[in-house]
């Protein structure tokens, strides 16, 4: 019997030992650095926007990212949100986000983060969030999500003015 549980218990620690964590932890100096990476992408994308440089805006995009407008239509991939928003940039009829406040979390592998911002922006106040990853080396937007944010005490007159398209909508997705 002690030969049995012998056998366990150096078969345990040989088979932890050698085995690699599941994630990596990450010290807070190495997130604080991740974290500046993310701001610094974000900064940049939407600075490209301002200044309607479309190749680095749409660049800051993973290949098989997701951008998703305020209209609910608005669920675009990369090239059909690129396509999309070319013309714009072509007529320097671009948008400035001027970010007023942004969290930014760090995953425990250190490969994906996720983050949620407000905007100050022509439409008023809006809400982006998304999820960013780190391909080689390089932060990029897999998704973005942008919403207009309507104070609570303001939704009994957004309501009505909705009702219509949102009722079209909605009997969309029912009929599908």
């Amino acid at each position: 019997m002690k030969k049995i549980i012998y056998v366990l218990v150096i078969s345990f620690v040989a088979l932890t030992a050698c085995t690699e964590p599941a994630t990596k932890k990450y010290t807070k100096a190495q997130k604080a650095e991740i974290i500046t990476k993310i701001d610094t992408l974000l900064n940049q994308w939407h600075r490209s926007a301002a200044d309607a440089l479309h190749q680095d805006y749409i660049q800051a995009m993973s290949k098989d990212g997701v951008y998703i407008g305020t209209d609910a239509s608005e669920n675009w991939t990369r090239d059909e949100f690129e396509v999309f928003s070319k013309p714009y940039f072509d007529k320097n009829k671009t948008w400035d986000f001027k970010t007023l406040t942004r969290n930014i979390y760090v995953g425990d592998d250190g490969k994906y983060a996720w983050f949620d911002e407000l905007l100050d922006t022509k439409l008023g106040v809006c809400r982006g969030s998304g999820v960013v990853y780190d391909e080689n080396g390089k932060w990029e937007i897999k998704h973005y999500v942008l919403s207009i944010a309507v104070p609570n005490e303001n939704l009994d007159k957004i309501i009505p003015i909705n009702k219509g398209k949102d009722s079209l909508i909605i009997q969309q997705y029912r009929n599908e």
